[in-house]
């Protein structure tokens, strides 16, 4: 970073990013001469045959061209572990050497082809020579392929692009995966929509154990802003349950990519009723359905004494605390469990009239309940913090990475914030074509700096009172709960005010790694804290 100026353009590979690359090219052509210098050394006392002199020649201009390669690799591996990541300073002749490394492919290759063309004619030497011979020839060839991405990488593309992180990154709701066996039999059943083979309904019929009466209405209709969703009476709790799907297909992504905020219209006194637009869209749809489809009234007809309880994970989450809002006037009961919820979803004022009614429940490191366009932002300006505070080279960092993330250990104690007097080194373009290092252009101005621009979006909380499972015992680094166990508490939203990094922030978010994580909660009598509700809401959520 800043990626390499080659051919009088900018490239995407910056100088540092030939380290492991190189190394594994490094690698391979050390393996190859060695292995040429035996088959020389060994067998060239055979080599006085017809022809012989031509494959000796062969041989010996092979070890040598191999050297040169050797040592260019070399050099550019270790040039490109100099300096840091904004410190290009150091690895300035690395476009040099590139130019080189790139100019011995045409002598390589066409070394190769005039050894096959000799073998080929049909010189009468010993076949162990010959076999060696032709064995370096197809060696070499292989290794052009690995080699030339290797060199062609920085010529894929001459733009960065940055990837737009979505809402749900888990799969749907535990409510509806399971087993994707069908029915062997066709059943009509007028209350499932959307599923002509059944599949769905029968995995769903298989996990809740549930009878075929008990469902008042399941929709597997997906499209963008339009959500799966059923009704089902839970005679055990004396509830009509309505469970929303999360995030399950390309239609739901595009609803947790719209991020923007939109005002909702509630019959409720409150400032700024504003919420998450794609979310909210979702939950007016089934709110529709529900209301003017009947299909609640339906459910209150069969048992109108039960209360009214929403869920749903993820996406089904933030639309099943919306729904949750909207349907409070005409059932003041009802409840909702948000199962690992999105950040910015409520206003601050719909945030604190959600806590006498939802609750929302959070696992570990899950990203999801901290992710927000504005903490997204903040995530961006903490980043380049650190990549302009850092005082390591790109190679170290990925290696104690990939060391921290397989076997653990403690986080390095790199500074990840500037000093006070370096703060306006963050002033310049990081992502551009200069570096931190380099002078602004004439026509870059401190205002445009993505660090003192404020943001355009509104702050959005995540639904009703919080519930943190943390984790007291580790579980190794790849989210298997077989060993861990874990602590339920009453949580703030500002504990979740930040995106962390870690190795369990996308395992957390999981459907099935929530379960066990639950399952291993009320195992434990002692792992609950008792405390009281959160804010001036004392309400009893059961």
């Amino acid at each position: 970073m800043p990626g390499m100026v080659l051919f009088g353009r900018r490239w995407s590979l910056a100088s540092d990013d030939l380290v492991f690359p190189g190394s594994f090219e490094l690698f391979l052509r050390v393996l190859l001469w060695i292995a040429s210098l035996t088959l020389y050394l060994v067998h060239r006392r055979k080599l006085d045959c017809p022809g012989g002199v031509l494959l000796s020649t062969y041989l010996i201009v092979l070890l040598v061209l191999l050297a040169v390669i050797i040592c260019t690799v070399l050099a550019m591996v270790c040039v490109s572990m100099r300096g840091t990541i904004c410190n290009p300073g150091p690895r300035k002749s690395m476009a040099k050497l590139l130019y080189v490394r790139l100019a011995l492919f045409l002598p390589e290759m066409v070394w190769a082809s005039l050894g096959a063309i000799w073998v080929a004619k049909g010189i009468q030497c010993d076949k162990t020579v010959l076999i060696g011979i032709i064995t370096t020839v197809i060696v070499r060839t292989q290794t052009w392929c690995p080699v030339i991405l290797q060199q062609a990488s920085p010529f894929s593309t001459s733009n960065r692009t940055i990837s737009t992180t979505a809402w749900s990154l888990g799969r749907s709701s535990p409510t509806f995966q399971g087993s994707l066996s069908c029915r062997s039999r066709e059943t009509e059943y007028d209350a499932v929509e959307g599923d002509q083979h059944n599949c769905h309904f029968a995995s769903i019929l298989k996990t809740t154990g549930l009878q075929y009466r008990d469902f008042i209405h399941i929709s597997f209709h997906d499209k963008v802003y339009e959500l799966p969703f059923i009704v089902v009476l839970d005679h055990r709790k004396e509830a009509v349950v309505v469970a929303v799907r999360g995030t399950m297909s390309l239609q739901d992504v595009l609803t947790d990519l719209s991020a923007e905020s939109e005002n909702l219209e509630l019959d409720i006194e409150l400032q700024d009723c504003v919420a998450h637009k794609g979310i909210a869209q979702a939950a007016r749809y089934v709110y529709r359905r529900l209301v003017n489809d009947g299909i609640l009234s339906q459910a209150f007809s069969i048992a109108p004494e039960y209360r009214l309880v929403l869920v749903g994970h993820s996406l089904g989450a933030g639309a099943a605390a919306l729904l949750a809002i909207m349907l409070r006037r005409a059932y003041p009961q009802v409840r909702a469990y948000a199962f690992s919820p999105p950040r910015g979803l409520l206003s601050k004022s719909l945030y604190e009239y959600s806590k006498d009614f939802i609750v929302s429940l959070i696992l570990g490191m899950d990203v999801i309940p901290r992710l927000s366009v504005t903490n997204m932002e903040d995530l961006k300006r903490r980043i380049l913090r650190v990549i302009a505070n850092c005082n390591k080279p790109k190679y170290k960092i990925l290696l104690h990475g990939c060391w921290y993330g397989l076997f653990g250990g403690s986080p390095d104690n790199s500074p990840t914030e500037l000093d006070e007097g370096n703060q306006g080194a963050l002033t310049q373009p990081l992502l551009g074509e200069q570096s931190l290092l380099t002078r602004c252009s004439p026509g870059y101005s401190s205002s445009d700096s993505p660090l003192d621009s404020p943001t355009k979006y509104p702050p959005l909380y995540p639904p009703g009172r919080i519930i943190h499972l943390e984790e007291e015992s580790g579980s190794g680094r790849f989210g298997c709960c077989s060993a861990a166990r874990y602590r339920a508490r009453w949580a703030h939203e500002a504990e979740f005010g930040k995106i962390l990094i870690g190795p369990k922030m996308l395992t957390d978010h999981l459907p099935n790694i929530l379960n066990q994580a639950l399952d291993r909660v009320v195992a434990d009598n002692t792992a609950c804290v008792s405390c009281p509700g959160q804010g001036g809401s004392q309400a009893a959520v059961a």
